[in-house]
């Protein structure tokens, strides 16, 4: 046998899932460095560095073990009105992982993989949701986004916002 071939063998490898569950983590380190979300009320926030795109963090629920939250620059889509790009985000603070359970960039979840996709094609979108939020993130704090740029807003995504 070819010892390049035997060398290649003993490497290991990352399954789907083990690449997923890496990027869960990633991304709790990302978010957790620049807004510590477990820590904040449920309510809208503004997190503003001066190039015009006001990020919004609306914290949905907070429980003991997780926090569910939605980030967007509430830019709305011309056809539907919502904002666009925006991720829902699961923050588990026992595992340190945060999950984007879904992104709307132009389409819903439904309309990309369908109502009961294979686990599979499942995986493959969760893993293009997540790594759309781990990019999106670093950007973020690139652009210099944190707890020091974060303030409250006055109403949720669901109604009109004034910054406070």
């Amino acid at each position: 046998m070819n010892p390049l071939a035997r060398r290649h063998a003993r490497i290991p490898t990352l399954s789907r899932l083990g690449w997923l569950m890496a990027l869960y983590s990633e991304n709790h380190g990302r978010l957790a460095a620049m807004f510590a979300p477990a820590g904040l009320e449920p309510g809208c926030f503004v997190s503003s560095v001066g190039d015009g795109l006001d990020l919004r963090i609306e914290v949905l629920e907070q429980h003991r073990y997780t926090t569910e939250l939605r980030l967007t620059y509430a830019m709305p889509d011309p056809v539907t009105g919502e904002p666009d790009p925006s991720a829902y985000l699961r923050q588990y603070h026992d595992a340190r992982q945060v999950e984007a359970t879904h992104c709307y960039v132009g389409r819903r979840w439904q309309d990309v993989i369908g109502m009961y996709p294979p686990p599979a094609e499942l995986i493959g979108h969760r893993l293009r949701m997540n790594t759309f939020l781990g990019k999106w993130l670093q950007y973020l704090s690139e652009q210099g986004h944190g707890v020091a740029t974060l303030r409250p807003a006055e109403k949720s995504f669901t109604g009109m916002q004034k910054i406070a």
